[in-house]
């Protein structure tokens, strides 16, 4: 990466060394959601991202935000496919709905990362935009402008989205946990 917009020149194997403490921070910011005594630890999850990233041999990354989405992705795959394999009840023990400005507010209250997953499939069948706006903010950290430009969008509707697409999903975890 020549230069921390620009199209990087290399593929994944080369690029995630050179941002690795970027990536620590992504996955220490999903793991700060996570409930506590979590056996996957910060490290493991950039790791297996990372093995995720380099199977991507064809992958050409458009920009910094390009990378870094795809590896949130990623790392919000890695946790969705672990609690799965842990077999986790829906009710506890959870990531909170928050962005990443929002952690120093009041917590909210936790949901399971595989409900939260499912909860933004279904959003994305009835506003890709609004699911994608979700996952650059809450998942990559990106902030509004960063979001913005990675949508090709303007902020305020990033603004928009992001406060539509949070009631939305707050509404659809309610009624998965009324529902459970």
């Amino acid at each position: 990466m020549s230069g921390p917009d620009q199209a990087p020149d290399s593929d994944a194997a080369e690029l995630v060394p050179i941002v690795y403490e970027e990536l620590r921070r992504l996955a220490h910011n999903y793991m700060r959601g996570e409930r506590a005594g979590h056996t996957l630890q910060t490290t493991a999850l950039v790791n297996e991202a990372y093995v995720r990233l380099a199977g991507l041999d064809a992958m050409r990354w458009r920009d910094r935000t390009h990378f870094f989405a795809m590896a949130a992705t990623l790392m919000r795959r890695v946790l969705v496919d672990y609690a799965r394999q842990r077999g986790r009840a829906k009710r506890g023990g959870g990531v909170s709905l928050t962005s990443p400005d929002e952690h120093a507010a009041a917590p909210e209250s936790a949901v399971d990362i595989v409900a939260l997953d499912e909860a933004l499939g279904r959003l994305a069948a009835v506003d890709p935009q609004q699911a994608r706006v979700v996952e650059l903010r809450f998942f990559t950290g990106l902030s509004v402008e960063q979001a913005a430009e990675a949508l090709d969008i303007s902020p305020a509707t990033v603004k928009r989205d992001w406060a539509t697409a949070k009631l939305w999903l707050y509404n659809e975890l309610k009624t998965d946990d009324d529902a459970g």
